[in-house]
């Protein structure tokens, strides 16, 4: 069991990148932060910190356990914020994608929270992989996420229309080879889709703008660095959708899906309620 105290100073010398710098944010003196530092290495058995330079950093074994201790210590404070709540509902942990977010979901969200004033909502916008990993190991109480269709799991699904985009002031030849396309990082299930569709296609690619920003995508496909592939919901009017007569035939099918925790809290399946409702009418607007 870690103490969180220990943690804790350890994550401000870290910060700092000093024992004086870090004492000053916990409060405690520099050699009080330096015995907890020594506390700390004695119970993982290893050196956490360099103290070899000008400045302290960690060591291996620090950069391992600096994301967990990070994270026990939000988890403890999220616990001590509701619990210091009256009539408190909880929190519940939302994953979203990053296009949903730039949609009208978020003001959906934001109702939700008004009407719901004990509850704590914490919401991420994220790649789809990362959204299902966070979900398995617990730290999502309840996700909307991209993935192939007709996988199995979920409180719902529902069809995805994406299209081959490039820019309608600037367009790439599409007869161009190498392709040059644009996406998320790797992971990312359109990105995958697109790889797969130019090799099926016995084509050579590579990737001419890589980001995790979806305004970031759609501004280099606008200014005609590539090709992307993109949900009907993030295509712009400064972009022109490719189809099987510009030799780009559609790619395979994704779907949006919503997914809980197997222990979700009543407050996480009122949640999903409405998320299902929205997505409903998304899916009967683009119809």
């Amino acid at each position: 069991m870690f103490d969180l105290e220990l943690l804790r100073s350890f994550v401000s010398v870290v910060d700092a990148g000093g024992f004086t710098r870090a004492g000053e944010r916990v409060h405690r003196t520099q050699s009080t932060v330096s015995q907890q530092i020594k506390r700390l290495e004695d119970d993982v058995g290893q050196p956490l910190l360099d103290r070899s330079g000008k400045d302290v950093t960690p060591t291996e074994a620090g950069e391992r356990l600096l994301s967990y201790a990070r994270r026990l210590l939000s988890l403890a404070e999220e616990a001590r914020d509701v619990m210091a709540r009256p009539g408190s509902e909880g929190a519940v942990r939302l994953g979203i994608p990053e296009d949903f977010a730039a949609y009208r979901l978020t003001e959906l969200l934001a109702a939700f929270s008004r009407s719901h004033r004990g509850l704590r909502l914490d919401v991420r916008a994220d790649q789809s992989v990362y959204l299902r990993r966070d979900l398995e190991r617990g730290e999502l109480d309840l996700a909307l996420l991209k993935r192939g269709a007709h996988e199995k799991g979920g409180i719902a699904s529902w069809p995805e229309r994406v299209h081959w985009v490039t820019s309608k002031s600037h367009p790439i030849d599409p007869e161009m080879s190498p392709v040059p396309l644009i996406g998320f990082p790797a992971g990312c299930v359109y990105r995958t889709g697109a790889i797969h569709a130019i090799e099926s296609a016995g084509r050579a690619w590579y990737i001419a703008f890589s980001s995790s920003s979806l305004s970031g995508i759609q501004a280099a496909v606008a200014a005609g660095l590539g090709l992307s592939i993109l949900p009907e919901m993030a295509i712009q009017s400064d972009h022109r959708v490719l189809t099987a007569k510009d030799g780009f035939a559609p790619i395979d099918k994704t779907e949006v899906a919503l997914v809980a925790s197997p222990n979700a809290s009543p407050a996480t399946l009122r949640l999903a309620d409405h998320l299902a409702e929205f997505c409903d009418a998304v899916q009967a607007k683009a119809a």
